[in-house]
């Protein structure tokens, strides 16, 4: 489902949070399957008989459990990240900046360009080598917003500052008799 624009309003760019956010699942989704096949052939061999004797009626059953929580660890971490960081859409347009998460509760939240006063980034030092980072927005005394791991933070912010200086004038003025803002002559 596309985004209702306003008329004259133009997508510049849409994008996902850095693809970081599924390292982990990966390297879960890889480390399952090596545990459970590990577990089974401990069990197999006879690796529960060694503990105890008399716990050779519970082989059956603790296999069945292993490939079951298996299975469920497979799919459930995984699945649920990923649909996390699918579910997560950062859409820049002429007008705002529009943050969207969920899939199926969602929220958004839309960030009008002409409201922004300062726009700032910040970078750790993985997000540095992978070019990512957080945006700060901030909107003066309407508060500030943050928008969390945007790839390519650099070229995003530089668009976005590209689209407040594009803005009509009109649009970057405030409200009549605030001293804070320029007024048109």
């Amino acid at each position: 489902m596309r985004s209702r624009l306003a008329p004259g309003e133009q997508v510049i760019v849409q994008s996902r949070p850095q693809a970081r956010a599924l390292t982990g699942p990966a390297v879960v989704f890889i480390l399952i399957p090596a545990v459970v096949g590990f577990a089974l052939a401990w069990l197999r061999r006879g690796g529960l008989e060694r503990l105890s004797s008399q716990t050779a009626a519970w082989q059956q059953p603790l296999t069945s459990a292993v490939v079951v929580l298996g299975i469920a660890g497979l799919v459930l971490y995984p699945t649920r990240i990923f649909l996390r960081w699918a579910g997560t859409r950062y859409t820049l347009t002429s007008r705002r900046i529009i943050v969207r998460r969920g899939w199926l509760r969602q929220s958004r939240q839309d960030i009008p360009l002409g409201a922004v006063r300062n726009l700032g980034t910040r970078q750790s030092w993985l997000q540095r080598i992978l070019r990512s980072g957080n945006i700060t927005l901030d909107m003066g005394y309407e508060g500030s917003a943050s928008v969390k791991d945007v790839p390519e933070v650099a070229r995003f912010r530089d668009f976005a500052l590209d689209a407040i200086n594009e803005l009509p004038h009109t649009a970057l003025t405030g409200p009549e008799g605030d001293w804070n803002y320029p007024q048109d002559a």
